[in-house]
């Protein structure tokens, strides 16, 4: 098959890195040109349990670089504030009959796409694999034993997605398809709710931000409100209780472990904020579930946003 993937940071490489060692051709597009000059160059190096392999990998720095254009699967993996662009900028990719997997964190990214491909293309995602970027064309992959859901956003089964489902298990990628994508989605959320705008205010990692009784509070309360929001929406959910997310948000990770909405603001970039706790706050307004704590949290990241330097107010 071959597969374009949107957005080749850290978890596209470690993605694409083991589907290309399974025989696809694989096209990884990062805007970073130092990223794609070394792949290019020298072979994207995976690292797995401290040992260092050179996979031979296809890179561009725009999708207009990917030699014959027309792919079989679009992985979108960029940030989701860049999706709308990310995805004008790579329609060439596109044929009668290619998919567009959408793999990224929070809410709201299958409509945006919607917008730009045509919603029959689409299939939805979470993904447990994780991926650390060493240096340019230098990764650390966390594929192994690491879960990734996929799904009609309809629901019910497809070829198609059956399809991509076994090819992503043929390549060591652990898949399962869901016939209710959209529990799934909410459960990674919450996942995110838990922890995520908490340790971007405290600029807290992990081990600290656990230590704090009043953080967990706050935390909880946050999930919660999550939680009653997706049930109003019919959403079912696999997580029980709000304290679940939490505890399964800091599971397994080292007391440093920093999550991505941290790591955005200590590069100085905006956040995902908008669709994690942002999405659960328009939602809640939908269905008429008021979500204080959600607003509270959206609130203080978008104000430490604006205060970055040389963040342009739109």
């Amino acid at each position: 098959m071959k597969i374009g993937i949107l957005g080749a940071g850290a978890l596209g490489c470690a993605m694409g890195g083991v589907l290309t060692e399974a025989g696809h051709e694989v096209w990884l597009i990062n805007r970073n040109a130092d990223q794609v000059e070394a792949m290019n160059r020298r072979g994207l190096m995976l690292r797995t349990d401290g040992i260092d392999r050179t996979v031979a990998v296809h890179a561009a720095t725009t999708a207009g670089g990917v030699a014959g254009g027309v792919v079989d699967l679009v992985i979108v993996l960029v940030k989701s504030f860049h999706t709308a662009e990310a995805m004008q900028g790579a329609t060439s990719l596109l044929g009668p009959d290619t998919v567009v997997l959408s793999l990224q964190n929070g809410l709201g990214h299958e409509d945006v796409l919607a917008g730009i491909v045509g919603r029959r293309r689409l299939l939805a995602g979470k993904t447990y694999v994780g991926g650390t970027q060493l240096a340019p064309g230098h990764v650390i992959a966390g594929t192994r034993h690491k879960l990734t859901l996929i799904g009609e956003p309809d629901g019910g089964l497809s070829e198609r997605v059956l399809r991509i489902a076994g090819m992503f298990n043929q390549a060591g990628l652990d898949t399962t398809v869901s016939e209710s994508i959209s529990g799934a989605l909410w459960d990674k959320l919450l996942v995110n709710v838990a922890t995520g705008a908490l340790s971007g205010i405290t600029r807290l990692p992990y081990g600290r931000l656990y230590q704090a009784p009043e953080l967990e509070a706050c935390a909880v309360a946050a999930v919660a409100e999550a939680m009653a929001v997706a049930r109003a929406s019919g959403i079912t959910l696999s997580i029980a209780e709000p304290v679940d997310a939490w505890r399964m948000a800091g599971a397994g990770l080292p007391f440093e472990f920093k999550p991505s909405m941290l790591q955005s603001l200590e590069k100085g970039s905006i956040t995902e904020i908008d669709f994690i706790n942002g999405a659960v706050v328009r939602q809640g307004a939908q269905v008429g579930v008021p979500t204080p704590v959600n607003q509270t949290l959206l609130a203080c990241i978008k104000g430490i946003e604006r205060g970055l330097a040389g963040f342009a107010i739109k």
